[in-house]
């Protein structure tokens, strides 16, 4: 039965997801299930999406309330939700102004756009931007044009022009690409495709200080690392390095798809005016109903808070198999966004792990890559402990 439903899946998609042979029918808490009834503990949250687990009983309600009001209307319009959300997004993450997308490539664009129109705006003549090697960004052809790998890259140029890649951590390559073009520097703090690879305080403090000495703007990239999943609720709140521009995502709404890009009132001011931008779904009633909910269940259970407490124990446990076992290379990253390199082949291992019961995605460079529900507890970090070393010695 199974392998006729992804036959029948196979047949009618286009193929660019290399999927796992399961099928997957619903979800509790940290586990997912499939429609065999098999379980899998969920070390990957569907890309570092479902931070409040699967089956939250309090959101599907909230949900499912909205959907019986309203779940979409134009953009020509206010709704109560969108301004809600907007007021609770930028209390959390620190900007002013915020526009919601439909995903995170659609923030990366849109911050992308509003550097540009900033620029444009004060007439300033800058166009370019400074990005990071071994970044990741998105799939749309801006988000792609800033991503620091060449086999992302590659079959789609030319693509924007007036892009630079830094070496990520060495501030003396980023002032060496620095002009009186640059109108940006775009980073993650957090590097989750890349291979798991945390900016240094001195790294984010050094950007902070390059752009306000030369009018250039600092756009974090958070779709992946913000939102509580690094102990603090966005990432570059962890350095105190406050950008110009954020993008966020995923976790946000905790599988809803939304995204959404954020500014301060001194961008806003010289930015995106109407008619620049715009996304027929941004800022749903349905999908900002979901950030609204997700943001009270954060501050009400303290999910950075549980993150700080529990990371600590994962982090034991992740160095443990570096000193036990000699296929893993080292641990890396931060909060509840962690990796090891192995030396094993990672889809073997990743194979492997599937077929034990445990969900994991990897990254560039042989990385294992960790991104659990934020809910996680110690005893799932165990029960995956055991299922890893299992699938790293079989």
């Amino acid at each position: 039965m199974v392998n006729n439903k992804i036959q029948a899946a196979e047949e009618n998609l286009i193929h660019v997801y290399n999927r796992f042979p399961v099928v997957l029918d619903h979800g509790e808490g940290m586990y997912l299930y499939d429609t065999d009834g098999r379980e899998y503990l969920d070390f990957a949250a569907g890309f570092a999406v479902t931070g409040l687990g699967y089956d939250n009983k309090e959101l599907n309600e909230t949900l499912k309330a909205q959907i019986d009001q309203l779940y979409h209307t134009s953009n020509l319009y206010y709704h109560k939700s969108c301004g809600e959300a907007a007021r609770e997004l930028n209390r959390v993450c620190g900007m002013d102004r915020v526009f919601f997308t439909n995903s995170g490539g659609e923030a990366v664009e849109g911050a992308l756009k509003s550097a540009r129109r900033y620029a444009y705006t004060k007439g300033t003549g800058r166009y370019e931007f400074i990005a990071m090697e071994n970044s990741f960004h998105g799939r749309t052809f801006g988000a792609v044009s800033v991503t620091g790998h060449d086999s992302y890259r590659e079959p789609f140029e030319p693509l924007v022009p007036g892009v630079k890649f830094a070496k990520f951590n060495d501030l003396d390559s980023v002032k060496a690409l620095v002009s009186d073009k640059t109108c940006a520097i775009i980073l993650e703090p957090l590097q989750g495709e890349g291979g798991i690879n945390l900016a240094t305080q001195e790294f984010m403090e050094g950007i902070r200080k390059i752009c306000d000495e030369n009018g250039i703007l600092m756009i974090c990239d958070e779709v992946q690392c913000g939102m509580g999943r690094t102990g603090s609720m966005f990432a570059w709140q962890g350095f105190g390095t406050r950008p110009d521009i954020l993008t966020m995502a995923k976790a946000i709404g905790n599988g809803i798809p939304v995204g959404a890009f954020a500014m301060t009132e001194k961008v806003a001011k010289y930015s995106l005016k109407p008619g620049d931008h715009g996304a027929t779904y941004g800022g749903n009633p349905l999908a900002c109903t979901a950030v609204k909910k997700v943001i009270e269940i954060f501050e009400r259970e303290n999910i950075p808070g549980h993150v700080n407490e529990v990371a600590p124990y994962l982090t034991k446990k992740l160095d443990g198999l570096v000193d036990e076992l000699d296929c893993v290379v080292q641990r890396k990253g931060k909060g509840l966004m962690q990796g090891i390199e192995i030396t094993k082949p990672i889809a073997e291992v990743n194979r492997r792990c599937v077929e034990g019961g445990l969900l994991v995605i990897q990254a560039e460079g042989n990385v294992i890559r960790f991104v659990p529900p934020l809910i996680v507890e110690e005893k799932h970090i165990d029960e995956m402990i055991e299922k890893l070393k299992r699938a790293l010695t079989g």
